[in-house]
C-alpha cells in the first residue's frame, strides 16, 4: 500500500501487488477500488494531469469521469 497523491479534492492509495488503486472523491466522501485495466488507465490519466501545471478544478474534471464508480461510502480510521 502506498498513499500516491493527496489534495483537497482526492486522496489516490496504490495497491501495487493487487494491481488495484483506491480513489477516495473527497467532495462527496466517497471511493471505489479500482483493478486491473482500470486501474492503469486511472494511474496514467493521473500521471498525465500531474505532469502538468492542473488546478483544483482539472482533478474535479478528471474524478467525474469515473463518477459513476465512485459510489461507496469513505469510512476513515
Amino acid at each position: 500500500m502506498m498513499i500516491v497523491f493527496d489534495n483537497p479534492v482526492m486522496h489516490v492509495v496504490d495497491y501495487p501487488a493487487q494491481d488495484a488503486v483506491e480513489v477516495i472523491d473527497k467532495r462527496v466522501n466517497k471511493g471505489v477500488l479500482m483493478r486491473d485495466g482500470a486501474a492503469d488507465r486511472f494511474r496514467a490519466e493521473l500521471k498525465a494531469l500531474v505532469s502538468g501545471d492542473p488546478d483544483m478544478e482539472a482533478y474535479g474534471d478528471l474524478l467525474e469521469e469515473y463518477g459513476s464508480l465512485i459510489t461507496q461510502p469513505a469510512v476513515y480510521h
